[in-house]
């Protein structure tokens, strides 16, 4: 998959985001709640930017974003974005496609002077998605319970991250 290019996300995309994201659902529970309005879920409303993943021919093959996170920041630090909504369609699964969206991620976070993180659920479905972050620099900082309930209404333990000031 050396063809797979990485380009800003359009509204175009989203019929076919939303696709592969019901394609990662079924198979690994991402999102654990599915939503509403899957388009809507892609965009909310304090998106900084996204992205997508693509094969050569146009296929779309991942997506991410960042968005504003609901910090309180030093005013003195950099602003902190999050990253969020990362999924790789499973066919594309062991071509370092999410590497590749995380690393575009990194390079608009240094032109933007904006800090990371991100938070995943603490899941056994979520080992290959939290070894990722781990391998490419993320660091687990603290893990917490979710202000919502999983399909079940159950409690939904989070881990949080932080991409390392000296991570390129």
């Amino acid at each position: 998959m050396n063809t797979v290019g990485i380009r800003d996300r359009t509204r175009p995309d989203l019929p076919y985001c939303v696709a592969v994201l019901a394609e990662v659902h079924r198979l690994d529970r991402y999102p654990l709640n599915w939503p509403a309005n899957p388009e809507d879920w892609l965009s909310p409303s304090n998106a900084l930017n996204a992205w997508v993943a693509e094969t050569a021919q146009g296929r779309i093959l991942g997506h991410v974003a960042v968005h504003r996170a609901d910090l309180a920041t030093n005013p003195a630090s950099a602003p902190v974005a999050e990253v969020s909504r990362l999924f790789v369609a499973p066919a594309a699964r062991g071509h370092a496609v999410g590497a590749r969206l995380l690393t575009r991620v990194r390079q608009w976070a240094a032109e933007h002077r904006f800090s990371l993180n991100l938070e995943i659920v603490d899941h056994q479905l979520s080992t290959s998605a939290i070894a990722l972050y781990e391998r490419t620099g993320w660091r687990h900082t603290h893990t917490t319970v979710a202000p919502w309930t999983g399909p079940a209404g159950e409690p939904v333990r989070l881990r949080r991250y932080t991409l390392p000031e000296d991570q390129p």
